[in-house]
């Protein structure tokens, strides 16, 4: 998972190359990618940001609007997000702006598929 990677984490996963990895390394990427949906903010933020373009990438502060947590969890829940390969961030000024790798979904569907198949 290193496709359009930057100092902020990687932009975008290439799901073609899920087609030369083998079965055991598909599983450990798996569960890799999976601790991140351990937690049901995760799930939520990362629900929050599949749902906007782009173009309008959240703040740490949008999510803390949303959900009943303090800034210092939502900020503990994107770094882990980040760090399994969810979510990559840039920094904006003061703040930094979040947004889904691209095809991280496809890319954890697919990872799925094969990881569950002989």
């Amino acid at each position: 998972m290193t496709v359009g990677e930057n100092r902020c984490g990687q932009r975008f996963v290439d799901v073609g190359v899920l087609e030369k990895t083998d079965h055991e390394t598909c599983k450990k990427m798996l569960a890799s990618l999976s601790k991140g949906l351990a937690h049901p903010a995760r799930i939520e933020i990362i629900r929050m940001l599949s749902n906007k373009p782009p173009e309008k990438r959240c703040i740490c502060s949008d999510i803390v609007k949303v959900l009943p947590l303090a800034q210092a969890s939502v900020s503990q829940h994107l770094k882990i997000l980040k760090e399994t390969g969810w979510v990559y961030g840039e920094i904006d000024g003061p703040r930094v702006c979040c947004s889904l790798v691209g095809n991280i979904m496809e890319y954890y569907e697919e990872l799925m598929r094969k990881a569950t198949q002989e």
